[in-house]
């Protein structure tokens, strides 16, 4: 059960994020499910306008699995580039193209959907994207936060993916108490309503992206002073 004092603190935060962000949307760029997962898997360690500075020309012919595998690893490799911790990256873009491009695994994965967003996703491209987080886990670089953006972005599924402004921003608030994104990732998905839980992703991470920054948050102009711990320890004075 979640404390009173915590239930009041979130219906508080998220009640101003969402008059800060009223249409909280990812800001990687992408035109096919593929690409989104390229994305995303892109953006580790990597801000999203850089992601979206390489993937501009790359997705002019990069729009399925199959693009990656005509590419080449070398040539993908040089696309990429600008993008942090590009040589893994490519090396596992390139796997995971093979894993869904190869038919064995593709009737796996097909025979495996149970959310019709996965199934629409075959219907409308023609090849299947895993929509559970196990499965997803499985495609080489995807971890649970990455499987999570994934699932709540392309299936539409109610999930907080919690990558380090999220993580950065629960616990200064005091939403979480916790030392990892992972535990706070767990924290969040119990603590928030699933009405909002896509919305509150978004909304997190435009608030640590764009004010709660790492090492200047803009304390003295934000509207969560009054619930914010770090704001209370300090900024307050007594």
């Amino acid at each position: 059960m979640v404390h009173k004092n915590i239930q009041r603190k979130v219906e508080i935060t998220l009640s101003i994020l969402q008059k800060m962000y009223p249409d909280p949307e990812t800001e990687l760029h992408y035109s096919t499910p593929f690409q989104l997962v390229m994305s995303v898997l892109m953006s580790a360690q990597t801000t999203d306008k850089q992601v979206n500075k390489v993937t501009a020309p790359l997705y002019t012919t990069i729009k399925w699995p199959q693009d990656i595998l005509d590419m080449w690893q070398d040539k993908l490799t040089q696309a990429i580039a600008w993008v942090n911790y590009y040589k893994t990256k490519a090396k596992n873009l390139y796997t995971t193209a093979q894993f869904l491009t190869d038919p064995e695994q593709q009737q796996i994965i097909i025979d495996s959907l149970t959310l019709e967003s996965a199934k629409q996703v075959v219907s409308d491209y023609g090849y299947a994207l895993p929509d559970t987080i196990s499965w997803l886990t499985q495609l080489a670089w995807v971890g649970e936060k990455t499987a999570k953006v994934v699932w709540s972005i392309l299936f539409g599924i109610a999930a907080v993916a919690v990558d380090t402004h999220v993580h950065r921003v629960s616990n200064r608030i005091w939403l979480t108490r916790t030392k990892t994104p992972s535990i706070t990732s767990s924290r969040l998905e119990k603590i928030l309503p699933d009405s909002v839980k896509a919305e509150a992703h978004h909304w997190l991470i435009l608030f640590g992206r764009y004010h709660c920054l790492a090492r200047s948050p803009k304390c003295q102009t934000c509207p969560l002073q009054e619930i914010c711990n770090f704001y209370q320890k300090t900024h307050k004075t007594s």
